[in-house]
């Protein structure tokens, strides 16, 4: 006897996921990278600021500073980011 197969709706194919709402409003895509920065810089309590940052400055300025800052061995890696942002960012205007 063949089985029949029966169709379930595509909701009940989540069911047995749980996502953590941890109450947060990231809509929009610079915020969720602004806030990964705030992460990989270990620093939370500014994650605004990175944000902010996000939306504002160009993409591959972030991206090698942060790249930089991955590298050093430094104290407080958001200083080290925010200076190296100031000076690629100086670079990039003297070229221009």
């Amino acid at each position: 006897m063949a089985k029949i197969a029966t169709f379930k709706s595509i909701a009940s194919l989540f069911d047995q996921y749980q996502l953590d709402d941890r109450g947060g409003y990231i809509t929009r895509e610079f915020q969720d990278y602004g806030y990964r920065l705030a992460v990989a810089l270990n620093d939370l309590k500014h994650k605004s600021l990175y944000i902010k940052m996000a939306k504002q400055i160009e993409r591959g300025v972030l991206e090698k500073a942060l790249s930089f800052v991955k590298d050093a061995q430094a104290q407080s890696k958001a200083k080290l980011f925010m200076w190296k942002v100031k000076e690629l960012r100086a670079a990039q205007e003297q070229k221009s």
